[in-house]
């Protein structure tokens, strides 16, 4: 008899491992919800369940390591009394699909997203030691009509997935929509609400705005495996955030592949500023963050939405990748180090302790000397509070690969350390500069009299986060504490709780 970690010995057990970004988390409580409604018992460890489930990343090189590795950490666990199968899913899983089957016979199946309705039926497939042949990977973007206001009519009747939409006919197994009956922890089918079951407890949660994208970045494979840009509906993603809120959520971070067109595909591209109204109203949120924001498409009106509504995190998770117009062009992307100043210009006036983060690519194939001059230039009259930079790699199927003027590894890797170098000595800078500030502290963790949390200028996992000191004992995970910053280490701060 297989282990089960606890559980009823008649039914199989799940782990779901979770790796990437925001979004694939909120894919990965999708399928838990999905298999838990179907008779499984989901585990938190893997070492503990029958089947483990690796929702895998296939962004970047690294990223893709990461997912063989943890497919191979959860095969070794295999064995009599142990793991019974390990199963791909998520980005590298529908990239690849029989590719990445016939690279890693590790992995008992490799299933793409329209896998993901059946979830159930899939894995009990696999544990009666069915064969699940791999499906040959295609570009999603085709599945979809061009104009994006035919597209969410035509995803419905399609029957192609997408992971974090609540499509008719995707109700949980065995329940019609609006049934009551659900398992305690996963959110209802009923109306147009997502199917979820959390994960993790804290405080936070990521929400879906929409799946896909529409931009063609001559570096960047996703569209083509996540497929084009559409948008979740607003009753939909408002639905969510009640259910969250239930489930002791205090704070929500709107993700998708690009959080600026969000409506378009709706026939209303100012959506996102009337959504983001909505969700402050959710009782028991705090606080709203907005991730994902492209450059080229902010307006004055979500800049002044987003820094000057209470309740929403006045943060700007902008984009930027390059400050060379040369190299931005060639990236397929637009602006250049004057725009985006005047951007964030603007956006200092409207909130000026704002906190803003961006992404970097440095050694893209033809960027000179000078560019990467004009980008350490930016940098230091851009005042970032976050900033990641990445050596530029090739990705199978992109544009980049075909560019002239490639670099060779070595000079990447010089450019890279120079840049983070410098992106770090900036970052601690402004960290320092913030000391003073009156800032609030969603609580996070709380162990032995040490208390952590977030500033609405940090974003979760990616930038710093705050520590606390004199703090009541009354304050929990989950709080939203008021305090003024007096001291900071690198991109982390240091704040006083402000006695009321």
């Amino acid at each position: 008899m297989p282990h089960n970690g606890g559980v009823t010995a008649d039914r199989q057990s799940v782990a779901i491992v979770s790796l990437g970004c925001a979004r694939n988390d909120v894919d990965s409580e999708e399928l838990a919800a999905r298999l838990e409604a179907d008779g499984f018992d989901l585990v938190a460890e893997a070492a503990d369940a029958d089947t483990v489930l690796v929702n895998t990343c296939g962004f970047v090189e690294s990223a893709k390591k990461d997912s063989v590795d943890t497919l191979l950490e959860a095969a070794a666990l295999k064995g009599p009394g142990g793991v019974q199968s390990v199963v791909a899913v998520g980005c590298m899983a529908e990239r690849y699909g029989h590719e990445l089957a016939a690279a890693m016979p590790e992995a008992d199946a490799v299933l793409g997203f329209d896998d993901y309705p059946d979830i159930g039926a899939r894995l009990r497939a696999v544990i009666a030691g069915e064969r699940i042949e791999a499906h040959t990977p295609r570009d999603r973007r085709t599945l979809l009509p061009i104009s994006p206001v035919d597209r969410s009519t035509h995803a419905a009747d399609s029957g192609h997935a997408l992971p974090g939409h609540a499509l008719p006919g995707h109700a949980l197994p065995g329940h019609a929509v609006g049934a009551p009956d659900l398992p305690d922890g996963v959110a209802p089918a009923s109306g147009p609400r997502a199917l979820r079951r959390r994960l993790g407890s804290g405080p936070m949660a990521p929400v879906k705005l929409a799946s896909g994208c529409d931009r063609r970045c001559s570096f960047c494979a996703i569209p083509r495996f996540r497929g084009s840009f559409v948008s979740r509906s607003a009753d939909e993603i408002v639905g969510e955030a009640c259910w969250l809120a239930d489930h002791g959520v205090r704070e929500l971070v709107l993700v998708s592949e690009n959080s600026t067109s969000y409506g378009k595909d709706l026939g209303d591209l100012r959506l996102l500023e009337s959504l983001l109204g909505r969700l402050t109203a959710v009782d028991e949120i705090a606080r709203v963050r907005v991730s994902y924001l492209q450059p080229a498409e902010m307006r004055p009106s979500l800049v002044e939405v987003i820094g000057s509504t209470p309740g929403v995190a006045a943060y700007f998770d902008l984009s930027f990748q390059h400050a060379s117009p040369t190299v931005l062009r060639r990236m397929r992307r637009f602006g250049d180090a004057d725009r985006f100043l005047d951007l964030l210009a603007l956006i200092r006036r409207i909130a000026p302790a704002a906190g803003i983060r961006s992404n970097f690519i440095v050694g893209f194939p033809g960027e000179t000397e000078d560019d990467v001059a004009g980008l350490k230039a930016f940098l230091t009259d851009a005042r970032l509070d976050a900033v990641g930079v990445f050596g530029y790699s090739d990705e199978d199927g992109t544009e980049a690969v075909g560019l002239d003027g490639h670099h060779d590894a070595a000079e990447i890797a010089a450019r890279l350390s120079d840049v983070e170098r410098l992106a770090e000595e900036l970052t601690a800078q402004r960290a320092e500069d913030r000391v003073g500030e009156l800032v609030d502290v969603l609580v996070e963790a709380v162990d032995q009299g040490l208390v952590e949390g977030r500033a609405a200028s940090q974003g979760p996992e990616v930038d710093g986060s705050t520590s606390l000191v004199a703090v009541p004992e009354s304050v929990q995970v989950g709080d939203l504490v008021s305090a003024r910053v007096v001291a900071s280490s690198g991109v982390d701060l240091v704040a006083d709780v402000v006695r009321q």
